[in-house]
């Protein structure tokens, strides 16, 4: 199934910021076994290693005595298409641990071949993503400093390469192996059947979050085998509905079901990609493309009009499959018949249509319970993890907490990653007190439950504002679209809410990442596509529509860009920002008006995704996530050094491109930072 589903479900008249270029679906390669026999997947997104230099531009005597001191400390690596991870000289790499590796020792060694026959329940997930590393005291607490006891926490997003967990590939009524692969990977249609059981729960366990304990030898890191805290989280563990006190009746209502018809838990975590950290010592595991698992089988019991309007916002199944359904909509869990009837609901629970009298009696709810940042003690393996309603129901990618300021409340900034979606902004009523570290689930309660949902608004002149997502607010109260019914309805369907308030339409922001240095945010915008991006339809946040030169690659803007913006006195709780754009991916052969950044062959680069700010050295580090740069180079990791917000100064673009075979043309003023040239 695509890692990114094609269609918008943004259908309001709220301004884009760009719209989307879908990720491409990787095709189809069994795993290769590198350097001593482990095995690693993801290697092509980590093949490339190269400075970044800023824009030409005017800088500010502070910021640029800060930057001038930084200096990256390696030489840029050349663009490379092999399956390999290249570094710079000097420089090595180990792969730490694999898809499907063992937690346990009881469980058998992984096989890469497929012939495993237990749950993955103890193994390594698949798709390896957000991550974040947590080191354990004496008393077994989080650490703010290093303990020599490591835990590391990692997501695990996509089931795009299911395939590879079976000795013959996926299998459904007599498609199997290579032929279900080409006809996923082309969009057509399958008899959906019956699938195995075996293959289904693989799949479905090799989602979510794994937890290790790391050890290090000499130099060498490892994690632990049968370490006390290695466990997974995984679609099937049981989770706790969370939200303000206020409100949370209601918001339980959302999620009643027939496994909890109290709607005050729900199972596992889904789909999750970008994470974030808590100040206390917590993993923040983001639920991004989790509506697309869900299915209503041909001559399925519809659900009620309201349902399905909040369904079509999330592309959550909303009518009957036909006798052949795409494979980017279900992966067919739900036609599971397992050999224990007990264990009938772990699949029944991703058929959505309404089968029963009442919500209590099936599963039409389900999909309300996935959507959000998962909080979870990786140092306390008996806690229970928690859905933090309170921030907001999307697409989460990343959930970056701003500087902890004592006295202050915690904001914490979220990406929607889905087209034409938005930047969201989380305010905890408490204020933050350094005495929670290590306070584990109990703090996240403390914070996370209780607070104020903002979403992002970007204005043409570069300021920007954050737009409470209250129900009292008449613009959601009397929005036609869609009748919320109170606080808790905002909550569950925050996509429509944001809608009625006008938000800013994002180009499916990705990773976010705090400057430590400053306390400005960054978020990867990722690309866009010609479909909704023209040159008469930029913005100063978007500033460019362009063919590409060439000529197979996408128009509007494929090679993405990162924007940044800073809170009015750098206050958490602040409702208005000045933003401009850190940098622009693009080929180094680009004109001028599409290479704003003026990228070389050394730092070009295109479709930002990942993003990570060194606290101790200030460089931004950037992962692309590429579609459009492919005929070139693997995607890549880079190096930045960043300035500061308003740094730089206004530019105007002139964009040119082809619509409707009619060559168009238009100019837009945007803002850009700063720059000091190529850094080595």
């Amino acid at each position: 199934m695509s890692h990114h589903p094609d269609e918008s479900f943004n259908h309001c008249e709220n301004e884009h910021f760009q719209t989307v270029l879908n990720r491409s679906l990787e095709s189809p390669a069994r795993r290769r076994l590198l350097r001593g026999g482990f095995g690693l997947s993801a290697l092509p997104s980590l093949s490339k290693l190269a400075p970044i230099p800023l824009l030409a531009g005017g800088l500010n005597s502070e910021s640029k005595a800060a930057q001038t001191t930084l200096t990256l400390g390696f030489n840029a690596v050349d663009k490379s298409l092999l399956d390999d991870v290249i570094l710079a000289p000097g420089y090595s790499y180990r792969v730490l641990h694999a898809t499907g590796d063992r937690l346990k020792s009881s469980v058998s060694p992984y096989s890469n071949t497929g012939s495993e026959t237990d749950d993955w329940s103890n193994r390594v997930g698949d798709h390896h993503d957000g991550m974040d590393i947590f080191y354990v005291d004496a008393s077994g607490k989080f650490s703010t400093t290093d303990t020599g006891t490591v835990v590391l926490a990692m997501n695990h997003e996509s089931s795009a390469d299911a395939h590879f967990l079976h000795p013959t590939g996926q299998t459904s009524n007599g498609i199997t192996g290579e032929k279900f692969d080409q006809f996923a990977s082309v969009g057509q249609t399958w008899n959906l059947g019956t699938r195995p059981e075996l293959e289904a729960i693989k799949e479905i366990n090799h989602h979510g979050v794994s937890i290790v304990e790391l050890t290090k030898t000499g130099t060498t890191w490892g994690y632990k085998l049968d370490s006390p805290f290695n466990r997974r989280v995984n679609p099937n563990t049981t989770v706790n509905i969370t939200g303000p006190a206020a409100h949370l009746a209601a918001l339980k209502s959302f999620m009643v079901t027939k496994w909890d018809p109290t709607g005050s838990k729900s199972r596992g975590t889904l789909n999750n990609c970008g994470h974030g950290k808590t100040p206390w010592g917590t993993y923040l595991a983001c639920e991004e493309n989790w509506a697309v698992y869900f299915a209503m089988p041909k001559n399925a019991n519809p659900v009620d009009a309201k349902t399905v309007t909040s369904r079509a916002r999330y592309g959550v199944a909303r009518a009957p499959l036909a006798v052949t359904a795409k494979f980017s909509q279900t992966q067919g869990w739900h036609t599971v018949v397992p050999a224990v009837a007990a264990d009938a609901d772990k699949f029944s629970r991703w058929n959505v249509s309404a089968v029963g009298a009442t919500a209590a009696d099936d599963f039409r709810n389900e999909p309300n319970t996935f959507g959000f940042n998962v909080e979870i003690d990786p140092l306390n393996p008996t806690s229970i993890p928690a859905k933090r309603a309170a921030m907001g129901r999307f697409a989460h990618e990343a959930a970056v907490c701003g500087i902890p300021k004592i006295g202050s409340p915690l904001a914490f900034y979220m990406g929607c990653d889905s087209r034409n979606e938005y930047i969201y902004k989380f305010v905890s009523t408490a204020n933050w007190d350094a005495a929670d570290v290590g306070g584990g689930m109990s703090a996240g309660d403390k914070y996370l439950n209780e607070g104020k949902l903002y979403v992002a608004k970007f204005n043409d002149d570069g300021s920007g504002s954050w737009l409470e997502m209250n129900i009292s607010n008449p613009a959601i109260s009397g929005y036609a679209t869609y009748a919320f019914a109170n606080q808790a309805d905002v909550l569950v369907n925050a996509r429509l809410a944001a809608d009625a308030l006008g938000a800013t339409k994002m180009d499916r922001p990705e990773w976010g990442a705090l400057n430590y240095k400053t306390g400005e945010i960054y978020f990867a915008l990722t690309n866009n596509n010609a479909t909704n991006r023209t040159p008469t339809t930029v913005n100063a946040a978007n500033p460019r529509a362009f063919t590409d030169p060439d000529g197979n690659k996408g128009s509007g803007n494929p090679n993405g860009h990162i924007i940044r913006f800073k809170e009015t006195d750098s206050a958490s709780t602040a409702t208005s920002v000045r933003w401009d754009i850190f940098l622009f991916g693009s080929e180094e052969d680009h004109p001028a008006d599409v290479n704003l950044s003026g990228l070389t062959a050394k730092n070009s680069f295109s479709s930002p995704d990942g993003l990570w700010f060194s606290k101790a050295t200030g460089i931004c580090w950037i992962q692309t996530d590429d579609s459009a740069f492919t005929d070139e180079t693997n995607c890549m990791l880079l190096a930045a050094v960043p300035g500061a917000v308003g740094d730089g100064k206004k530019v105007t673009v002139t964009n040119t491109m082809m619509v409707a075979n009619v060559p168009v043309t238009a100019t837009k003023e945007t803002f850009i930072g700063a720059a000091l040239g190529e850094a080595n």
